[in-house]
């Protein structure tokens, strides 16, 4: 049963409101003023809030600020009640955060509309998406209730790439956000002279495109190439956009849904620009082997080209190459089949990277 607080001084409104959703079976606390609601908010964690505007002791609004500031708060939904119908006490509430507002006096079919309604998208707000293509398709599908549009795709087709095709280019127009169903990605940059530098290895379960999709250029902003086998979902840049500019909460929830490594992006940034070549590269080993990326089903190990390796570290590829035999004459890789690189102690390998 849904949690209802209704927070409103007139003693009739209030009892009257309360009687009208325990009919639509709803369970109702109420609350004679602010002060009062403002505790009873924090003790239950209701599932909507209704609250007039003017009242003694903590009006609606003193209310509103202050649920804002509790994280276990903030996010409940709130709907003001007021006699006032000026459009400057409206947009004062909506822009303090309010979700809703019925003007005084309102019908039983209003209240309750209004309820069902905030309800049902608290619901999909709170409710967690996988980071598979069912999980994204279930997520455009209940944002597409949620936006009430009917324009989004709700069934997505993969496309197979074989080893070292081209997704995109650096400067191509930015048509469409990837997701990858199986196999590797890698994302990169080519400086003037011509050398790669790897912005991020990709694998299953993770999104590529999305940067560029954000940005103002309407170009990729970076390049991206098949690492092994690859199985992609293509999400149409309409989609994406939709998604991203039509409402706040739904644009929140997407970009947490695809960010994926974009921090762990930022960090591999902070890691070329002020750690030794020795560290860069025990902890780009340990991420690879962490993530799960290029590894061989059939045997242990890391295979990555040694020049993919040197971008990612951001030094050429015989620097690499050399880091990469030392580690093996100290004990702390092996190199097995197909070049792949095996990791024979983690535990140094993590004391490189912390400490050099």
């Amino acid at each position: 049963m849904k949690k209802i607080l209704i927070i409103e001084d007139n003693e009739d409104v209030r009892e009257n409101t309360a009687d009208i959703l325990k009919l639509a079976g709803y369970e109702t606390t109420t609350a004679e003023n602010g002060k009062i609601g403002l505790v009873k908010a924090k003790q239950l964690f209701p599932d909507v809030i209704v609250c007039d505007i003017m009242m003694p002791e903590l009006d609606g609004y003193d209310v509103l600020k202050e649920l804002s500031k509790n994280t276990k708060t903030a996010r409940i939904p709130f709907i003001f009640l007021t006699a006032k119908t000026e459009k400057i006490d409206m947009r004062k509430g909506m822009n303090l955060g309010a979700d809703d507002y019925l003007t005084k006096p309102f019908s039983e079919a209003e209240l309750i509309e209004a309820i069902e309604s905030r309800l049902k998208k608290f619901d999909f707000l709170k409710k967690e998406f996988s980071t598979t293509i069912e999980g994204v398709s279930q997520f455009i599908e209940d944002a597409s209730k949620y936006l009430d549009v009917d324009h989004l795709s709700k069934n997505y087709a993969p496309q197979k790439y074989n080893k070292r095709a081209v997704l995109y280019m650096e400067g191509d127009k930015a048509n469409s956000l990837y997701f990858i169903q199986k196999g590797a990605v890698k994302t990169y940059k080519t400086t003037e002279k011509g050398k790669e530098f790897v912005t991020g290895l990709c694998s299953s379960g993770h999104f590529v495109g999305q940067l560029s999709l954000l940005s103002n250029h309407g170009s990729y902003i970076e390049s991206a190439a098949i690492l092994e086998e690859a199985e992609l979902y293509e999400i149409p840049k309409s989609d994406f956009t939709t998604l991203i500019h039509t409402n706040k909460e739904v644009a929140n929830k997407f970009v947490s849904l695809i960010s994926n490594n974009l921090v762990n992006v930022q960090e591999q940034m902070v890691n070329v620009a002020f750690s030794t070549v020795r560290q860069r590269v025990a902890k780009a080993l340990l991420d690879i082997d962490k993530q799960g990326i290029l590894l061989n089903n059939e045997a242990n190990g890391i295979g990555i080209a040694r020049e993919d390796f040197a971008g990612l570290i951001g030094t050429a590829t015989e620097t690499a190459i050399r880091m990469l035999t030392e580690f093996k004459d100290e004990g702390l890789i092996t190199i097995g089949h197909a070049r792949k690189i095996i990791i024979e102690d983690r535990e140094a390998l993590e004391d490189i990277a912390l400490f050099g």
